[in-house]
């Protein structure tokens, strides 16, 4: 993870470059606003995509304002699988021109539900970039597992194999310090977090107790977004994502 913040001069956002398929967070510039968005329900990823491209532009905003997408996949990828879904979804971006300097300025978490998941990946929630007069910072931190930013490896995943208790602890302290690192490259502050998201089928309280709160302070008053699912790489046991936000949007009827 490179720790200085590019700009998106068209999206009116920084964002911290990650690797090819997304970047590690975004924050909305002075004079605009992080929003999200959670359609009434999930559509297949490249539908759901243009359907969110559809969603800004009839706010008279240009698809550059899109600064984060929410995935939910049929189930964890191989490390070849999911450098092979990564160029499909690069591939959208690139063709509508989203790339900076060559960089996918777009955040993004991508994970498998335990339970009920999709038949095809598939859109679960975005972000966008609006006007406002608001003075406070907004910004999302892009999903993250016990692997460390940088090369896709299965050797570079912490504690890879092992699920015990100390393995889990050590993976979500790894998660956490992620989470942590690109906050703090973000400029924002545990205090200015609205939502904390967490993706395992493993037990929480443990975890929550000797890693969460201690990592991350705000959580003992937000609390967590605890989804039963799995990070989107066979093998990779702990995720989570952030962000702080004015505004979150639930759609009731389905965006088209």
């Amino acid at each position: 993870m490179n720790s200085s913040l590019s700009t998106n001069p068209r999206g009116k956002y920084r964002f911290l470059p990650g690797i090819a398929p997304y970047s590690c967070g975004v924050v909305a510039m002075t004079g605009f606003e992080v929003v999200r968005v959670r359609p009434a329900r999930m559509l297949p990823w490249a539908e759901g995509m243009q359907a969110a491209r559809r969603y800004v532009e009839s706010l008279d905003l240009s698809c550059h304002c899109l600064c984060g997408f929410e995935l939910r996949c049929p189930a964890p990828f191989s490390l070849e699988g999911f450098i092979d879904f990564n160029s499909q979804y690069r591939q959208v971006l690139k063709d509508w021109d989203m790339m900076v300097d060559g960089i996918n300025p777009v955040a993004r978490t991508n994970v498998a539900p335990a339970v009920g998941a999709p038949e095809e990946s598939s859109l679960f929630a975005f972000s966008y970039v609006r006007p406002s007069e608001t003075d406070r910072l907004t910004f999302v931190v892009a999903g993250g597992g016990e692997l460390p930013d940088g090369e896709l490896s299965e050797r570079r995943i912490i504690r890879v194999g092992e699920t015990s208790a100390e393995a889990m602890a050590e993976k979500a302290d790894c998660v956490v310090k992620l989470m942590n690192s690109r906050m703090v490259a973000l400029g924002a502050a545990t205090e200015q977090l609205t939502a904390v998201d967490v993706y395992t089928v493993h037990s929480l309280k443990p975890l929550l107790e000797e890693v969460l709160i201690p990592g991350l302070p705000a959580v003992s008053k937000l609390g967590v977004n605890w989804y039963y699912t799995r990070p989107p790489i066979i093998d990779i046991e702990f995720e989570m994502d952030m962000r702080g936000v004015i505004h979150e949007e639930t759609i009731a009827e389905q965006i088209r």
